[in-house]
């Protein structure tokens, strides 16, 4: 396990807007979010992103084009595999890494002779209560979904 980096006010802010969030923010979203806390451009927020994304505090969703706070910041590093189901109607993400497909990966790439900076999944579709017809109240959403974002 490895110690939690000194954040600046920034980027305290930033992970605390993710951490808050019941689904992923863009940094415009974020933005707006923290316009009373003084943030006025998106370099503010990006900075900020940055060294969260540095440090695996945060992960970016590229389907999405947008950031959730990790759910297991001390349990993979850098480099490790994270893989993500994202619900395409109520917008709910969980966060996993799974050892037998990160194996998978690391042996194509050795085999391809393809050296690997990160790997990330994204897997969309329909989370359960979705699937049964009723989109779950963000209020309802259980608290382990919300320390994950």
């Amino acid at each position: 396990m490895t110690a939690r980096p000194t954040l600046t006010r920034n980027q305290t802010l930033v992970l605390q807007t993710l951490t808050a969030a019941f689904e992923p923010l863009s940094a415009y979203a974020i933005l707006d979010r923290l316009r009373d806390d003084g943030f006025r451009a998106p370099l503010q927020v990006y900075r900020a992103l940055d060294k969260l994304l540095e440090t695996g505090l945060v992960h970016r969703l590229d389907s999405l084009k947008a950031f959730v706070a990790c759910s297991h910041p001390h349990e993979h590093g850098g480099e490790d595999m994270v893989a993500f189901a994202i619900c395409e109607n109520c917008a709910r993400v969980w966060e996993f890494s799974d050892s037998k497909i990160e194996d998978r990966f690391s042996a194509w790439a050795g085999a391809e002779d393809f050296l690997t900076k990160t790997t990330t999944l994204e897997i969309s579709g329909l989370c359960a209560a979705c699937r049964l017809g009723g989109t779950p109240a963000k209020a309802g959403v259980s608290a382990e979904t919300r320390r994950r974002r």
